[in-house]
C-alpha cells in the first residue's frame, strides 16, 4: 500500500461549516513505524503509534483498529500497521462528521465513507458505527458537541445505542478525570445547557451527577423563576454564563449554586429555604466524584452558599445590615482573595439572569458589594493591631476589625444612597 498522510477528523469538519481550524489531527496509511523513524518521525505514543513531524513537531498517528478486550476507555487493543486502510482508521471514530478526511497536499477531495456531510447539512450528530459502544467517554464527547453545535440533533438510533450503554454499566466505568475533562470542556462551549439535556436524555447524567439529575421536575415559586423548575433555571445560569464569556470557575459555580433544592421536602415545595446550607455537602459530594480543580471547588462552594445573600444585598423587600456585608466578606476571604470574589459576583449576576425574560436584567447588588468590599479593605489593620496591643488586649483585635469595617460599610453605603 502506498504511503499517504491525511488530515482527518475536526479540521476537516470544522473547514466544511466554514469555522476556523485551530488544530489538525494526521493519519498516516501505508506505513511502519520503522519507516516513520527513518523519515525522521520521533516516535511518542504510548498506547499506539504516535510521531512527532521532525520540523513542525505536530503529531502524525498510524491508521489503525480497535479491539475490546475490557470495560471502560481502557478496555481496547490496537492494531497498527501498513495494511490498515484509510476507511478502517476512520471506521473507530466516534461521530460522522468526525469520521472524514482529506489527502495533505491533494485536490481537496473529502474522504467521507460514512455519510459525514450528510450529516452535516442536516445537522445531525450519529455515531459512525457499533464500535460506538464500546467507549463510553464516547457519550461524554457527543454530549459536548451537543453544547458546541447547539442547532444539531442527535441521531435516534445514536441516542437509543447511548441509553443501552447506560443500562448496560458502561458509563459506572468512566474514570473522574475523564468525566471532568469532558464535563469541563462542554461547560466552555456556547450552549452548556444542551450537554446537560443529552445526558439526561441517555440515562448518564442520573449516574455521573445525581445532585443534578435530581433537580429536573422540582418545582419553585413562579413569581420568582417563570421558566418553570429548578433544573430549567439552571440550564438558563449555565447558558448565560457562557453568553457573558465567564470562566471556567464561574460556569461550574453556576452549575452547582443550586444543588441543594433538589433535596427540598416535599411539604415546603415550592419555597426552598435553606437549600444554600444543604446544597455546600453535595457540591463537595460531586467535586469529589469527578476530582474537581481546586479553583473551580472552592468557588462553587462558596456560590452555593451565599448567592442568596448576594442577592438580597439589592432586594426590594429586604436590605442587608453592614455587619452582614462584612461578615459574607470575611467568610468568603475577600480581603485575601479579592479576584476570587469577583468571580463570585459574576456567578451570582448569571443566577439573577439566568430567568426567563431577565437575561439582560442589570445586576445592581455587583456594584454595592464592590462597594462594601473597597470600604472594608482600605481598614487599616495594622494601625487597629497596635492599637489592641498597645492596651494589653491582643485578644480583641478580630473584634475590633470587624467593627472597623463595618462601620467603613455603614458610611459607603450611606454615600451610596
Amino acid at each position: 500500500m502506498e504511503m499517504k498522510t491525511y488530515i482527518v477528523g475536526g479540521a476537516v469538519r470544522d473547514r466544511l461549516l466554514g469555522r476556523p481550524v485551530n488544530d489538525r489531527d494526521y493519519v498516516v496509511v501505508g506505513a511502519s513505524p520503522e519507516a516513520m523513524v527513518a523519515r525522521g518521525f520521533l516516535p511518542v505514543g504510548r498506547d499506539f503509534p504516535v510521531f512527532l513531524h521532525p520540523k513542525s513537531k505536530e503529531e502524525y498517528a498510524l491508521a489503525r483498529t480497535e479491539r475490546k478486550t475490557g470495560r471502560g476507555y481502557h478496555g481496547f487493543a490496537f492494531y497498527a500497521a501498513e495494511d490498515v486502510t484509510l476507511e478502517e482508521d476512520l471506521a473507530r471514530r466516534d461521530l460522522t462528521i468526525n469520521a472524514m478526511a482529506e489527502e495533505v497536499g491533494g485536490d481537496g477531495t473529502v474522504v467521507d465513507p460514512y455519510g459525514g456531510q450528510a450529516d452535516l447539512a442536516a445537522k445531525v450528530l450519529r455515531h459512525v458505527g457499533p464500535a460506538f459502544a464500546e467507549d463510553p467517554v464516547r457519550i461524554l464527547r457527543l454530549a459536548r458537541f451537543a453544547a458546541r453545535f447547539a442547532d444539531f440533533t442527535v441521531a435516534p438510533e445514536t441516542l437509543a445505542l447511548m441509553r443501552a450503554m447506560v443500562d448496560d454499566g458502561e458509563a459506572d466505568h468512566l474514570v473522574p478525570e475523564r468525566v471532568w475533562q469532558e464535563i469541563s470542556r462542554g461547560l466552555m462551549e456556547p450552549a452548556p445547557s444542551r450537554m446537560l439535556q443529552v445526558l439526561r436524555e441517555c440515562g448518564a447524567l442520573a449516574r455521573l451527577a445525581p445532585e443534578i439529575d435530581a433537580l429536573f421536575g422540582v418545582p419553585q415559586r413562579h413569581e420568582f423563576h417563570p421558566e418553570g423548575d429548578v433544573a430549567a433555571h439552571l440550564l438558563l445560569v449555565i447558558d448565560r454564563a457562557a453568553a457573558r464569556g465567564e470562566p471556567l470557575p464561574v460556569r461550574f459555580a453556576a452549575l452547582c449554586h443550586d444543588l441543594g433544592k433538589g433535596t427540598t421536602p416535599a411539604e415546603y415545595l415550592p419555597r426552598h429555604h435553606g437549600h444554600e446550607e444543604r446544597g455546600v455537602p453535595l457540591v463537595e459530594a460531586l467535586c469529589a466524584r469527578w476530582k474537581v480543580p481546586t479553583d473551580c471547588r472552592d468557588l462553587a462552594r462558596l456560590c452555593t452558599r451565599y448567592h442568596g445573600t448576594i442577592h438580597r444585598a439589592a432586594g426590594r423587600d429586604e436590605h442587608l445590615t453592614p455587619s452582614t456585608f462584612v461578615k459574607v466578606l470575611e467568610h468568603c476571604d475577600a480581603f485575601r482573595r479579592p479576584e476570587r470574589f469577583v468571580l463570585l459576583l459574576a456567578a451570582c449576576a448569571c443566577d439573577a439572569q439566568g430567568r426567563l425574560g431577565h437575561g439582560n436584567d442589570p445586576y445592581p447588588a455587583t456594584a454595592l458589594w464592590q462597594r462594601a468590599l473597597a470600604a472594608a479593605a482600605a481598614v487599616d489593620g495594622g494601625a487597629i493591631a497596635r492599637l489592641c496591643q498597645q492596651a494589653g488586649k491582643p485578644a480583641t483585635i478580630p473584634a475590633r476589625l470587624h467593627e472597623a469595617r463595618v462601620a467603613a460599610v455603614a458610611q459607603a453605603l450611606a454615600a451610596a444612597g
